[in-house]
């Protein structure tokens, strides 16, 4: 863990207009005060991963002109500030005060008062940041304030924590790592690591390790011994197996079983140290490998070579997922099944912007009202009742998708440090772990099954690399859904019934793919998608413009769009394009 000195700042920059004389003198406490209460609600509002509060750097006097703007830059470079909010309620002047940095993601506050003309200079700081190709978000309040008020408005407060939110996990990503554990798993696309893709967009870079260096790391025991066993007494009490849904011929016996436990911890501990190292290997002499690859993220590329030899790695990434081990509540350690790093770059940004354990899975099938009928014998009522989709795939969905988490005594995901003793054991409990099917996986292993509940409110993603036109994100919000128990099982049995299922519809009557459910699953644009809790596709899309990646199908209302200002310049009325004339003139952030 790196230590806090070196995690993400935001900076405020409380500006001013610099006139000496009667006007700075008059302006000096309340820019200051304003800013101050901004500092506050992103302290007490936003967190790290971790669980940390994140720290804001303040000058200790107002910005008036560029000497102090400068003053102020390495102050924040000092004290690693990776976003910025400048904040005022008057006049100042812009190019001179401006933030200039062009990797870091901006927004300026423009007080809505009427002694003073903050919205002149917002407006005007805006136009300069257009001018000079530096977008920044624009953020001013509905209703006029008086000079004194420093209580923040409901929708700047939104507006404020959004930014914050995407800033910061747009600032997080930087300088870290994808490590691919293996290469391209069954021709997938998204396991075609793209190392630009990574490096322009993300700031990030691409660390890759061949599979062979789980068997040599497996068969040389280099893995914390202690650690393992402590894991082994975790699985085996916690762990509980379910049915075994192999033929006859196919089943393996209980030794074998045995050993697949066995191989599937050691895997999970390898693929961890992998990512984020592990101290304890150097005292048993491995001092590289206890450094790890400063991996934010990673995949598991398992199919085929691996699986048709090894124990498949649906434990190691349901349980690096999920926000607990036998260690304890902590941070998930993002795993994409199938090396898909596209799809683990959407488990990023779903888990950086929610600090929630994320769904990795297929997007199985679209059944409609008429083929549930045909099948189950009824028709899907409530809020299945237009169609659903199956999201569903071994491994890699975290087990807090169990939904045994509750926030107002509704299912929920829940950031670690929000997770109580008796919601982990219960997610546990709901979870059974089964034989993996031996025509999939020929290696053996186990897979995780649960059932996700219905009526918690999620948006599914996609990234997708388009040539010619590069990265591209699909959004829909939505909820999840419940079905009679026996429609429930004649529905999962007709596919692999050892995986975890989720019911999911997307919020529709819009018009374009939102028309209907069956028109989102004929669009989306990838086998995978990742589920996140909650409705963030505003969060998703303000991030999305950070990075200068365009969002080619969403159902987030149009005033609820929040994107740097200068996307007006794009187009107004049609929104989805201007997204992507914007994009494609601004380029990748790290170009």
């Amino acid at each position: 863990m790196i230590g806090s000195n070196h995690k993400i700042r935001v900076g405020i920059r409380p500006t001013i207009d610099g006139r000496l004389g009667g006007v700075r003198e008059s302006l000096e406490n309340q820019t200051l005060a304003l800013a101050q209460a901004a500092s506050r609600l992103l302290t007490s509002s936003l967190r790290h991963r971790d669980g940390s509060p994140v720290e804001c750097v303040l000058p200790k006097t107002c910005i008036g002109g560029a000497a102090e703007s400068a003053a102020t830059d390495a102050l924040f470079a000092r004290e690693n500030v990776g976003l910025t909010l400048t904040v005022t309620p008057c006049w100042c002047y812009g190019s001179e005060t401006m933030d200039m940095d062009p990797l870091r993601p901006k927004a300026v506050w423009g007080f809505n008062g009427t002694e003073r003309p903050g919205a002149v200079y917002l407006a005007a700081v805006l136009a300069a940041h257009a001018q000079k190709g530096l977008p920044a978000f624009g953020i001013y309040g509905r209703d006029v304030q008086e000079a004194g008020d420093l209580k923040i408005p409901s929708d700047v407060s939104e507006k404020l924590l959004r930014f914050g939110r995407a800033g910061l996990a747009v600032a997080t990503m930087r300088g870290q790592a994808y490590l691919a554990m293996g290469g391209t798993s069954m021709g997938i696309a998204g396991s075609i690591v793209d190392p630009d893709f990574f490096e322009s967009y993300l700031g990030m870079r691409v660390e890759s390790v061949d599979m062979t260096e789980f068997v040599r790391r497996m068969e040389k025991g280099i893995f914390d011994g202690a650690e393992k066993k402590k894991a082994l007494a975790w699985t085996k009490k916690y762990c509980h197996e379910g049915k075994d849904w192999n033929s006859a011929k196919t089943k393996r016996s209980r030794t074998q079983l045995d050993k697949e436990w066995e191989k599937s911890v050691e895997m999970a501990l390898i693929a961890r140290d992998l990512m984020i190292g592990n101290p304890a290997l150097a005292k048993s002499g491995f001092g590289e490998e206890a450094l790890g690859h400063h991996a934010i993220v990673g995949g598991f590329q398992g199919q085929r070579q691996w699986t048709d030899h090894f124990p498949n790695g649906d434990f190691l990434e349901a349980i690096l997922n999920s926000s607990f081990d036998w260690n304890g509540r902590r941070a998930p350690h993002l795993i994409a099944t199938e090396n898909d790093a596209l799809n683990g770059v959407g488990m990023l940004f779903g888990h950086l912007l929610t600090n929630t354990a994320q769904i990795f899975a297929d997007v199985r099938t679209y059944w409609s009202p008429e083929a549930v009928r045909r099948v189950a014998g009824a028709k899907p009522s409530g809020a299945a009742a237009g169609g659903f989709l199956h999201l569903i795939n071994s491994g890699p969905a975290a087990l807090d998708g169990a939904g045994r988490q509750k926030i107002g005594g509704k299912p929920a995901l829940k950031p670690f440090w929000e997770i109580t003793d008796a919601e982990e054991k219960a997610c546990l409990e709901a979870t059974t772990w089964h034989p993996s099917i031996t025509e999939y996986f020929p290696g053996g292993g186990w897979s995780t099954r649960f059932l996700t509940p219905g009526g918690m409110p999620c948006t599914i993603h996609r990234l997708n690399l388009v040539r010619g036109l590069g990265p591209v994100l699909q959004i829909a919000e939505g909820q999840t859904v419940e079905l009679p128990a026996k429609m429930n099982q004649i529905l999962e049995e007709r596919t692999n019934p050892t995986w975890p299922t989720t019911w999911f519809v997307p919020r529709t009557g819009g018009t374009g793919v939102f028309r209907d459910v069956y028109s989102v699953m004929n669009a989306w644009g990838a086998n995978h998608c990742v589920l996140t809790y909650g409705h963030v596709g505003t969060d998703l899309l303000a991030l999305a413009s950070q990075l200068r990646i365009p969002v080619s199908l969403h159902n987030v209302a149009s005033e609820k769009i929040f994107r740097p200002a200068s996307w007006n310049a794009f187009g107004t009325a049609d929104l989805e394009s201007a997204d992507f004339r914007a994009c494609r003139t601004y380029g990748p952030l790290y170009r």
